[in-house]
């Protein structure tokens, strides 16, 4: 070897991915290195172009950016870029420029994967580094669509409007125009000149806007002098500064409302509005909900699927990760849903009892994906008289769950829907229901607590399913013999993992060489979240979410519920570009991975992912056992 080779390996061996390297691998490495040189400010790394080696700092400092111009990284000597790229085989994704003059080994992009593919400590260390990046980064690792990376705290702008409840709504729509705002908040002691002293969370009463004042008032010619209490809408929603514009989004278009109160500390600080959000991104791929909301007919909600399957494959193209997707593709559904059901209220004229439409399973829990099947309910007002109200439940029922079908939500073949008069009962039916299948849960009671104990009110009376919820979660987590049961049924499917940690697959048949990620992955997963967030009495549906509750209750470690967290993660988004890339190729989506179409990278982290389940649905058995 020459002095300068030579150079370059002793530089290299005091620096890890290649410290522990034995000298021969560190030779041939040498050899094969091309040197570059960049001056200050110079781009070394260009977002989507091509990349074909491992970046080496021999000297200097780079800046890594994200693809939005935001700094991601500075790196100094010794360190190494590129290498993401290179494990799934993408082009560059973080553009790299020299801070200040800076020396570069080129390693070839062939030696790297020989690397990688031969010896385990540089493999993890790669690895290691990008997976510490990316959790670190978070929600923040979408990089094209500032909803999911601005605050709301961001546009509140001006001091908030309030009233008091007995202040005339004369008084605050004179307030409304001369601040020029859409709505004004009731408070506990709001003043009508909008200039109060701090207000806390509790002392929000409720909204009036600029359609009460209408429909309200003008429309019912109430007297100007009567008090905003009267016809102030109560349901009150509020945000805090520091969530994200798409989650502000979500709680409007959830609960039909265009105004939510933003909180400091739990101190009122402003209201954010949708047009605040229509203004900051209007182009974002979620606003199609807000076009379901006023189709007419049955026939425009079904031209609005291409749009539907768009706005999915655009999430996934800019990064969104599984939480925003699964949250995003479930809003979508429900509010398929709300629109059926007023659509299904205007033919069949108003519901004699009140009522509360459930949404069950992945759409309840804000984690639902491209292929599903609907899984409905209705929660019926104790009042109700099978003899006199049920005709018309059926028949609403029947034009929603029709509708839903025609929209590409399959029926669901074990029945799971309203129309099924079994799932169309009375408040107090469904109370009996979830009180004896915690109680005696025998093998029907358990499958059908896997599917009715992930629920959420999508429309009506919401109340009753929020009843419903606190239920299950006061009498289950009292249940340890339900618990052992359930965390038993928990254990019956397994990962695809084999021997010597190999990939289980289809031996024969169309799904040839694949394996149902959804059946074998995600699906066990999240009956394993459901067993220890039942045991901790957590009212949250969403697994990320329970996933919280589950850690502060104590019931895993801190560290254990981050492995299953970054490994529903990891199957999640797998399962997600998977579906992404058969509908931007024409295809249908469904759920079979071919494991040979993964990158290298992608296979080893699966497999990683896949460990932590089997290694979770173990500990169940320790944890939860029947009595």
């Amino acid at each position: 070897m020459d002095v300068e080779h030579i150079e370059i390996r002793e530089h290299l061996r005091r620096h890890p991915p290649f410290a522990h390297l034995p000298i021969e691998r560190l030779n041939t490495i040498a050899t094969a290195v091309e040197i570059a040189y960049f001056r200050a400010g110079s781009d070394i790394l260009v977002s989507n172009a091509d990349i074909h080696d491992l970046h080496y700092i021999r000297s200097g400092t780079v800046d890594i950016y994200r693809r939005n111009g935001a700094l991601y990284n500075r790196l100094g000597e010794g360190e190494i870029f590129g290498q993401l790229s290179l494990m799934t085989g993408k082009k560059v994704r973080f553009p790299a420029r020299a801070v200040e003059d800076s020396l570069l080994y080129f390693i070839p992009e062939t030696l790297f994967h020989e690397l990688f593919a031969e010896d385990e400590h540089f493999a993890d260390f790669v690895e290691l580094e990008d997976r510490i990046r990316l959790r670190k980064a978070g929600v923040l690792q979408s990089s094209n669509n500032d909803l999911k990376t601005t605050r709301v705290g961001k546009l509140i702008k001006r001091v908030p409007s309030t009233v008091a409840a007995t202040d005339s709504v004369q008084t605050a729509a004179v307030i409304m125009l001369e601040k020029g705002v859409g709505a004004i908040l009731v408070t506990v002691n709001g003043q009508a000149d909008g200039i109060h002293p701090p207000i806390e969370h509790h002392d929000i009463l409720g909204v009036v806007t600029e359609t009460d004042l209408c429909q309200k008032v003008i429309a019912q010619r109430l007297d100007l002098h009567t008090p905003v209490q009267a016809v102030m809408s109560d349901q009150v929603v509020t945000i805090d500064e520091d969530q994200y514009l798409f989650e502000a989004l979500l709680l409007m278009l959830k609960h039909h409302i265009s105004y939510l109160p933003a909180l400091r500390r739990l101190r009122l600080i402003g209201v954010i509005d949708m047009a605040d959000i229509i203004s900051y991104e209007s182009q974002s791929s979620l606003f199609v909900v807000r076009n379901i909301l006023t189709q007419e007919h049955l026939e425009g909600l079904r031209q609005l699927s291409p749009d539907v399957r768009a706005s999915f494959c655009r999430m996934v193209n800019e990064d969104a990760n599984a939480r925003m997707v699964g949250s995003a593709v479930a809003m979508i559904g429900r509010t398929f849903k709300q629109r059926l059901l007023e659509l299904g209220e205007q033919r069949l004229g108003a519901p004699p009892v009140p009522y509360c439409f459930l949404a069950l399973g992945s759409m309840a829990r804000d984690e639902q994906l491209m292929l599903t099947d609907q899984d409905n309910a209705l929660v019926l007002s104790d009042d109700f008289d099978p003899q006199q109200h049920d005709e018309y439940f059926q028949a609403l029922a029947t034009f929603v769950c029709d509708g839903l079908a025609e929209l590409g939500y399959s029926y669901c073949k074990g029945g799971v829907m309203a129309t099924n008069a079994q799932w169309r009962q009375p408040l107090a039916v469904w109370k009996q229901y979830f009180t004896r299948w915690i109680n005696q849960p025998k093998p029907e009671a358990l499958l059908n607590s896997s599917i009715f104990f992930d629920l959420d009110g999508v429309y009506g009376d919401t109340a009753m399913a929020v009843e419903l919820q606190q239920l299950i979660a006061q009498q289950a987590s009292q249940a340890p013999h339900f618990l052992g049961c359930l965390a038993f049924n928990a254990q019956s499917r397994t990962p695809p993992l084999g021997f010597f940690n190999q990939f289980v697959v289809e031996t024969s048949g169309s799904q040839r060489d694949s394996l149902n990620i959804k059946r074998r992955g995600s699906a066990p997963m999240v009956d394993v979240i459901r067993v220890h967030a039942l045991a901790s009495a957590s009212l949250a549906q969403n697994s990320f979410l329970r996933l919280d509750d589950i850690s502060a209750a104590g019931f895993l470690t801190a560290g254990m519920t981050a492995d299953l967290r970054d490994a529903l993660e990891f199957i999640t988004m797998a399962h997600i570009r998977h579906q992404a890339a058969r509908l931007e190729s024409g295809q249908e989506a469904d759920n079979y991975i071919n494991p040979e179409m993964l990158t290298r990278f992608d296979r080893r982290n699966l497999k990683a992912a896949f460990q932590v389940l089997a290694n979770a649905q173990k500990f169940l058995k320790y944890r939860y056992r029947p009595q």
